[in-house]
């Protein structure tokens, strides 16, 4: 069988929003393309920087063009490490066509790619200290962009976590406070909605959480912002405690980054989930330049 696609993934309505990013950067004259009319032009879209980068996001990058009436052909398959300066793609139609699509190109390709070389550095350090358990970012997505950013994850080769409120249960502390300051009975209150088919993760900033969330039937313990040799000795002892009589994923957030991932990428722990795979990260840096019949070689 051919290797699977991460375009296969997205849903259908993915397509709709590509036209709502071309709308809100054009939503009244294009005064550019007045300038360069509808002339057929090449441009050669460049993958720059300074260090090696992840490419991801190229399904959406080939519907806004393709929204645009233009073709684009990529020369390296998405989830390649590529070395800067490379050729990655190129684009063929009108020259106005092109660049309505440039920019909004270019941003999503920057950040999801950003993306995606930072869940790959994340797990290859991770992997590199010994770690075998899941690696996942978190929900702390930007409002309207959350399938791209999910998106560079997956090509990253992390677990995404959960996509929204309704793709598994999590109770954080908000929830356990404003249920009487119960973890069970919110635990309860949750299988009474969620059914079986849905997860139930629980934060927990004790031992004592955890054994009592434990106890109620949560599938997967959140240890947030324990550290250390805290995290190390909280962890064993709750395997040990309940190897037997139930069975529960321990997870550790809160905090994690590459400086202190060594201490935190224990195998007592089945996951850790960190934002800092998708906050804060820095974009990779691409250019779309249209070809001068003289000068072919036009970065």
């Amino acid at each position: 069988m051919p290797k699977p696609s991460y375009a296969h993934l997205l849903p259908p309505s993915w397509k709709s929003q590509i036209a709502q990013w071309l709308e809100e950067d054009t939503p009244s004259f294009d005064y550019g393309g007045f300038v360069v009319g509808e002339v057929p032009r090449t441009a050669f879209l460049w993958g720059k920087g300074k260090d090696p980068a992840v490419l991801a996001g190229s399904p959406f990058v080939t519907e806004i063009f393709q929204q645009l009436g233009c073709e684009i052909e990529w020369h390296m398959d998405e989830g390649d490490v590529f070395e800067p300066i490379k050729h990655v793609a190129t684009v063929n139609g009108k020259a106005r066509q092109i660049l309505l699509g440039e920019r909004v190109a270019l941003n999503l390709l920057a950040r999801c790619s950003g993306i995606a070389t930072k869940s790959k550095r994340i797990k290859d350090l991770a992997r590199g200290y010994g770690y075998k358990g899941i690696i996942a970012g978190t929900r702390k997505t930007t409002p309207g962009f959350r399938l791209v950013e999910k998106y560079g994850m997956l090509v990253g080769g992390i677990d995404p976590h959960r996509h929204d409120l309704s793709s598994m249960i999590m109770l954080k502390d908000n929830h356990i406070w404003s249920c009487n300051n119960s973890i069970s009975e919110a635990i309860s209150l949750a299988r009474s909605v969620g059914g079986f088919s849905l997860l139930l993760d629980v934060e927990v900033r004790t031992e004592a959480e955890a054994d009592e969330a434990i106890e109620a039937g949560a599938d997967v313990i959140m240890l947030d912002n324990i550290e250390g040799d805290e995290l190390l000795q909280v962890a064993r002892r709750l395997k040990e405690r309940w190897s037997s009589k139930r069975r529960f994923l321990l997870e550790s957030s809160g905090g994690i980054t590459e400086e202190n991932l060594q201490e935190r990428a224990i195998n007592e722990i089945d996951i850790f989930s960190t934002s800092a795979v998708h906050q804060s990260v820095s974009h990779i840096d691409f250019s779309l330049k249209i070809q001068n019949p003289t000068d072919l070689d036009n970065v």
